[in-house]
């Protein structure tokens, strides 16, 4: 026992000796998208290397090795991107229309348009229910639609205002309450909300990705922090400092990389040192209003979108 106890502080010891990664992000690129206005979120599809960047009329589609624009979809509105490779099917929201865009994957033909609740927003797919759940952000709602026949499955009341969500691959969904301040735990199979968790002192919970093994929730707030929140039982973790106007948060598994874009035109980096501790490692100067992101596993990019010159324009941050 006492061997182990000894393996056990030596270990521990050396992931606290072990250094952080160098930081150096910067801006590689600026890419004219045509168009005016400010866009929402971004989704990679990292099988097909299509990265799709939504903006107001329209679903961008760009090659994200070559940065080619090479399609687009209609939208109403346009918010979020799911992907569901497995039925060669996307899923975008029309926040005007109140429906849901289902299309295909490779030849981005609209298939159908699906009625969600009203104002749907943020988007995900959950791999464990094989449901894509579309967030209404004025609807106080999630619409449940079947991925690979784009039917309905049903309709969650969340009892508040939902904004982005983060599936854990064992059948729960969960989202951030942005006007209660709080997390809502979801049973994706049963379609109703199991629990709703206080994020104090995060205020206005915005942007989520998590850390599926660890059971560890990464999600910005508008109070200018990342709260780290225990999947397992909504206990706050920690809190750290990041820039105004947080739209996105990413994690990268592999260097535990936490990126955080702000619509100050910054972008806040944090590595995870172990599940319960974390460093800051930079924060870098981006551009004004590049709020969300997508983070390229493949590259560890990350792609931004603004308007740069009266222009939407897709940023490429990397090193």
């Amino acid at each position: 026992m006492k061997l182990l106890t000894m393996l056990f502080s030596l270990a521990l010891a050396s992931l606290a000796a072990a250094p952080l990664p160098v930081g150096g992000y910067r801006i590689l690129k600026e890419i004219p998208l045509g168009g005016h206005g400010r866009g929402d979120y971004l989704t990679l599809d990292e099988s097909a290397r299509h990265l799709y960047v939504s903006h107001e009329t329209e679903v961008d589609v760009v090659n994200a090795d070559s940065y080619a624009k090479i399609g687009r979809i209609p939208a109403q509105g346009a918010h979020g991107i799911a992907v569901a490779d497995k039925w060669n099917h996307g899923f975008s929201t029309n926040g005007e229309a109140n429906t849901v865009t289902m299309f295909d994957l490779k030849t981005l033909k609209v298939l159908r348009h699906i009625p969600a609740g009203k104002g749907p927003d943020g988007i995900i797919y959950d791999p464990a229910t094989r449901r894509i759940f579309a967030f209404n952000g004025d609807g106080d709602s999630a619409t449940a639609i079947d991925a690979a026949t784009g039917n309905v499955a049903g309709t969650v009341d969340l009892g508040g205002g939902p904004e982005f969500a983060a599936a854990d691959g064992r059948g729960y969904v969960f989202n951030n309450l942005e006007d209660k301040s709080e997390l809502v735990k979801i049973d994706a199979r049963k379609l109703k909300a199991d629990a709703h968790w206080p994020l104090a002192p995060c205020q206005r919970p915005s942007s989520m990705a998590m850390d599926r093994p660890n059971r560890r929730i990464f999600i910005g707030c508008r109070s200018h922090v990342m709260a780290v929140v225990n999947a397992d039982n909504g206990h706050v973790v920690t809190t750290l400092p990041i820039g105004d106007h947080v739209d996105a948060t990413s994690f990268d598994p592999t260097t535990r990389l936490i990126f955080n874009s702000n619509g100050d035109g910054t972008l806040t980096v944090f590595h995870q040192d172990d599940p319960d501790h974390y460093s800051h490692v930079e924060t870098i100067k981006t551009l004004p209003f590049a709020k969300t992101s997508a983070l390229d596993l493949k590259t560890n990019r990350l792609f931004l979108s603004t308007e740069v010159g009266g222009k939407f324009t897709l940023l490429v941050v990397g090193k």
